[in-house]
């Protein structure tokens, strides 16, 4: 059985991240694996649950809330930085890297949804990633960001990140978007069942009715600028992706398109949407093909 969890921190960019290590049952060193959260998500939204099951099949994990989400620290709240995000993974790696316990040649990254398009940018740049897990992932701000809205969305949107960068340049508070609403909203995902289906995740993760998920607005007039799949010819190590073939938030051929540019790529597809991968029997069916893609590679 795996070892009770331990709350950890580590700095990155002069703040403090935190997070939860698990260690498997027996003695180290041990693979690892470094998870973070999607667009606006923190670690109690189902990290737990994939860290448990790593740790459960022999593996440590480490899952860690960015720097302005969750018990980070870091002020405005709720701001999404693409750059930033990368560093605090970075940082991760790093304490993951030099941690005693931990086997550094055998360390793992681990994305979802937009952090899905992290692990593959920092699996192209870091080739000592000894593996790389991404589920239901952003893959390309061309794609999976403009040419999922329709042209109205993405001219409201546009204006609020401009009102919103305009804001932060003066020093005033920010102006804040749902990452997720009703369709017709204003929000960074609109389509038809995400509200629902995000709103159930957090639930899961111990959030009521009262959670609101938000985040600044100037993130989204950057989100078309970022392409991971861009990089995916670089990556040299083994590269999962877990793709929902009914996902309407992210486009689903564009990601087995980035495990095939992935050298050592593969993709496996499953008949859900976006947000049904977090729970119950879909989640306990990817998982366990995630643990065993991790374990070929690993162990």
């Amino acid at each position: 059985m795996p070892k009770p969890r331990e709350d950890i921190t580590f700095e990155s960019g002069g703040l403090r991240c935190a997070g939860w290590f698990y260690r498997p049952d027996g003695p180290g060193p041990y693979p690892c694996v470094v998870l973070a959260h999607g667009l606006g998500g923190i670690r109690s939204h189902r990290l737990d649950q994939y860290s448990q099951a790593f740790a459960a099949a022999g593996m440590a994990a480490l899952a860690f809330d960015y720097r302005y989400f969750g018990d980070s620290e870091g002020e405005p709240r709720l701001l999404v930085s693409i750059s930033r995000q990368l560093a605090d993974y970075e940082a991760a790696l790093h304490w993951a890297w030099a941690h005693p316990e931990i086997d550094p040649k055998r360390v793992a990254v681990w994305g979802s949804s937009f952090s899905g398009g992290h692990v593959m940018a920092l699996a192209a740049k870091h080739p000592q990633i000894a593996a790389a897990v991404a589920q239901c992932p952003f893959t390309d701000g061309v794609g999976d960001g403009l040419k999922m809205r329709s042209v109205w969305q993405s001219l409201r949107l546009t204006v609020a990140g401009v009102y919103d960068q305009l804001r932060g340049l003066l020093g005033l508070s920010p102006f804040y978007v749902a990452t997720v609403g009703a369709p017709g909203s204003l929000a960074a995902l609109n389509r038809p069942g995400a509200l629902e289906g995000y709103l159930e995740v957090a639930k899961a993760g111990g959030h009521g009715a009262e959670w609101k998920p938000l985040i600044t607005a100037r993130t989204l007039i950057r989100i078309p600028f970022y392409r991971p799949i861009t990089q995916t010819e670089k990556i040299l190590c083994p590269l999962l992706i877990c793709v929902c073939e009914a996902d309407t938030e992210v486009i689903p051929e564009s990601a087995h398109r980035a495990a095939k540019r992935a050298p050592r790529g593969e993709s496996k597809g499953y008949p859900l949407t976006h947000f049904q991968i977090y729970l119950g029997d879909n989640f306990a069916s990817v998982v366990s093909d995630q643990i065993s893609f991790l374990k070929k590679h690993l162990f």
